[in-house]
């Protein structure tokens, strides 16, 4: 998801192969872009409290397996070895682990499809990658959300499927009007946290708190900017007319977050035009946001992270330089 970061050669002699929870914590990390084994160490943290609290322990082991499993995929197909090592195919693996418990509740078939998707997840980014590459555009999320709709588009066709929470497929219709905001600052400060919190699935803004937490031992502006993020998808939506219970529950911030992370801190160098530019991203991602929500009503499947994907790649692809002369150009990949 985030930039490769190359293992210093001193390094790599005295590890001649990758350590393992170094990597698999990197690889959670950088679901928000960070290389850090400590971000992902508070990132596995905040899945397992949110799994506790709802009573759902199956999403924190779908996590570790999804993440486990999508980065021994990377090994047995030779990846690179300094993208496994920044867990760069660990990130989308974590997320189809904690999406599946999600939708499907556990049992048999759930089990060996997070197993199944985690390895297709990492071939999808492999091969997604291979073809952004001669654009300067990295896969980000991108195969997660491949993986787990083509899963969820099947589960309307096999009996064997146990599906215990999918939105009801149904024609999109107008709101006939907004609703009311949400009532009062300490709900408005929990839609934030909650948010974030989102973007692994999880409806807990104590969990936000330990995403936002291990973002920020690795990167304060980072923290700053996907807590941010998350406010600006709130105030967007609740101007465009959002249902409350939606924002409530975070789910038209989560991929703004990520976006606010990605434009603003990871892809390009932080200052004031690379602000602006990443506000203008995250005002567009909530937008996405709904028209893929409409789009996607009729099949029955929920967008996951693809507004933040498509808002990326179109963000991204025009590589406009927005450093002041003599500083150099932006990372763009």
């Amino acid at each position: 998801m985030g930039p490769v970061t190359h293992v210093h050669a001193e390094q790599e002699k005295r590890y001649p192969l990758p350590r393992v929870p170094d990597v698999l914590l990197r690889g959670a990390g950088q679901v928000m872009f960070q290389n850090s084994p400590w971000t992902g160490l508070l990132f596995l943290a905040g899945i397992f409290w949110g799994a506790w609290e709802a009573g759902r322990p199956e999403i924190a082991l779908g996590a570790l397996v999804g993440l486990a499993m999508g980065t021994l995929a990377a090994c047995l197909l030779k990846a690179p070895r300094s993208e496994i090592r920044a867990g760069l195919h660990g990130y989308n693996g974590i997320l189809v682990g904690c999406a599946l418990p999600v939708f499907f509740g556990g049992g048999v078939v759930c089990w060996v499809l997070i197993v199944a998707g985690a390895f297709f997840s990492t071939v999808i980014m492999m091969a997604v990658s291979q073809v952004m590459r001669s654009w300067k555009v990295s896969a980000m999320t991108g195969p997660f959300v491949f993986t787990t709709w083509f899963i969820l588009l099947a589960s309307y066709n096999f009996a064997n499927f146990n599906i215990a929470s999918l939105p009801r497929p149904s024609l999109p219709v107008q709101p006939s009007e907004a609703v009311a905001s949400l009532p009062g600052l300490v709900a408005v400060l929990e839609a934030s946290l909650t948010g974030v919190s989102q973007v692994f699935l999880i409806d807990n803004p104590v969990t936000g708190v330990l995403f936002l937490a291990g973002i920020a031992l690795s990167s304060l502006p980072a923290a700053l900017l996907g807590w941010g993020g998350s406010f600006v998808a709130m105030a967007v939506a609740f101007f465009l007319g959002a249902d409350a219970a939606g924002v409530e529950a975070g789910l038209y911030q989560f991929s703004a977050v990520l976006t606010a992370i990605g434009m603003g801190s990871t892809f390009y160098r932080p200052g004031p035009r690379v602000i602006v530019y990443a506000l203008l991203a995250t005002v567009f991602t909530v937008v996405a946001q709904g028209a893929l929500n409409v789009a996607l009503a009729p099949l029955g499947i929920p967008t996951l992270t693809f507004p933040f994907v498509i808002a990326a790649w179109l963000f991204l692809l025009p590589h406009v330089r927005l450093e002041p002369e003599g500083r150099g150009a932006s990372p763009s990949a």
